[in-house]
């Protein structure tokens, strides 16, 4: 039972295409749904006395609290979608990259997460095979970076920090919504 779990969990992050080759923007679309799905549920979850927690327990010393993994995530969000569109980054990025310092309740969290992931999906619409290796402004310095690696970020940084706040989530006896059955 628990390997057929795992199958569709699995199945239920890769995107399922019609006969035709799938174009570069819906690709990365797809999969930005699949990590919006996950991760907002998440957030939601989370009940609003949680967001401030944070481990303090073995190494987790000067870790960002609950909400603070969620803004930055979206701030993360904000900065490499503007990379991919070259436009600057319509959000602010606050102290050690969580975001505006004034979200402090969790609907204000959440509304920030979710607007995210609209301004990524707008920046993954504009991806095709002619543009994706076009040098962009990084979102990270003063370098510059392949249109479709900042792209990417949107990607594996969102469940990079997901799996962290699934931590975050099981210590306050919160299931993760992927998880339940």
């Amino acid at each position: 039972m628990r390997n057929c779990l795992i199958a569709f969990s699995l199945a239920t992050l890769v995107p399922v295409f019609a006969a035709e080759p799938p174009t570069i923007d819906k690709i990365l679309d797809g999969q930005l749904k699949s990590a919006e799905r996950e991760f907002v549920s998440l957030v939601e979850a989370m009940p609003a006395d949680k967001f401030s927690f944070a481990p303090s327990a073995g190494a987790f010393e000067k870790v960002r609290t609950f909400g603070q993994q969620a803004t930055h995530v979206a701030y993360v969000n904000y900065a490499v979608a503007a990379s991919v569109l070259g436009e600057k980054n319509p959000s602010e990025a606050g102290e050690n990259e969580n975001g505006p310092t004034n979200l402090q309740s969790k609907a204000d969290i959440v509304k920030y997460v979710k607007d995210s992931f609209v301004y990524a999906h707008k920046a993954m619409a504009t991806l095709t095979s002619a543009n994706a290796t076009g040098m962009v402004k990084s979102a990270f310095g003063n370098g510059e970076a392949p249109r479709l690696s900042m792209a990417n970020v949107a990607l594996w940084h969102t469940f990079d920090h997901y799996g962290q706040m699934v931590v975050y989530s099981r210590m306050n006896n919160v299931v993760p919504p992927a998880s339940r059955q």
